[in-house]
């Protein structure tokens, strides 16, 4: 089964009615439109980026109806292969991000993706690692719900581990399940810092199946071995009693020390940190400080 990036949708709702029906173990391909719905171009500029209608934002193909799923069951996809576009954009959008009160200006770089990287700025490549952004099915509740933030059902997860080789177990909450996915990324950091990736439309390939009365109290994901990222890194940290505000320092440090080493503007290193830096918690027993440290390969400051 091959599904077109037309048949989208940009709210989750269990009464939206499904575009196809797939039985346990089925595979499909489907094709995701980029994350500003066709808003931005390959032409695109910073104006464009201040004018985004938020309403046409995310938006996922689906609703795929499971044959069989039920509340209380468990609905496992396995992520079998991923093609992205030619071209990806990344934008730090006013009032959105980590760090929006410290970029509150548009930005936006387009990148050519080829060979297996994706030029964010000139001279500066990143290795494509596709990923899926936004993944999940209906939840229960009725009525609209906004596609940005994730809920226990799945959704806008921004989990750059939901590639290719993955496994991502969600729960079931309607009969059906109805499955919807997009928003995929060339590339993106663990925190994905200024609000997007390396946004592109993309075809995926999926396995989907169904496991009686497993559904797990949040989702659960396997991840494949390319991506987990090894090498040296940049690391630089935020301290104190807050998770929140450490994760902002360690990623206000690492945008001021790439800016100097790589001699590039601070909005451009910010962008560079959402799509290939990644935020880790590496300590909440000290108390009462915790540490949050932000990591970049040195290969992207050579």
């Amino acid at each position: 089964m091959h599904i077109r990036r037309t048949s989208v949708h940009n709210t989750w709702d269990n009464a939206i009615p499904p575009i196809a029906t797939i039985a346990p173990g089925d595979e499909l391909t489907v094709e995701t439109a980029d994350a500003s719905g066709g808003q931005l171009g390959p032409d695109s500029d910073t104006a464009a980026v201040a004018a985004l209608d938020f309403g046409r934002v995310n938006p996922v193909t689906g609703p795929f109806r499971v044959d069989g799923a039920e509340p209380g069951d468990a609905l496992v996809i396995d992520v079998l292969g991923m093609e992205t576009g030619e071209w990806g954009w990344t934008a730090s959008i006013p009032g959105f991000g980590l760090l929006a009160e410290d970029f509150p200006d548009p930005h936006l770089r387009i990148s050519k993706i080829s060979g297996g990287t994706a030029e964010l700025l000139p001279g500066l490549a990143v290795p494509v690692l596709p990923m899926i952004g936004t993944i999940g099915v209906a939840p229960p509740e009725p009525g609209g719900h906004s596609i940005v933030p994730p809920r226990r059902w799945g959704g806008n997860m921004d989990v750059r581990h939901i590639g290719p080789g993955a496994r991502l177990i969600l729960p079931v909450g309607v009969e059906g399940a109805l499955l919807s996915l997009g928003d995929a990324h060339a590339a993106m950091g663990d925190g994905e810092v200024c609000g997007t990736g390396i946004e592109t439309e993309a075809t995926v390939r999926l396995r989907v199946d169904v496991r009686r009365g497993g559904a797990p109290v949040t989702p659960i994901i396997e991840t494949a071995p390319a991506a987990q990222r090894t090498g040296a890194a940049l690391a630089t940290t935020g301290i104190g009693p807050d998770l929140m505000e450490a994760a902002k320092d360690a990623t206000r440090a690492l945008v001021t020390e790439v800016a100097v080493r790589a001699g590039i503007a601070p909005a451009d290193a910010y962008l560079l940190a959402s799509v290939a830096a990644d935020l880790k918690i590496s300590e909440v027993v000290d108390v009462p400080n915790w540490i949050v440290s932000a990591h970049l390969s040195l290969d992207h400051l050579s």
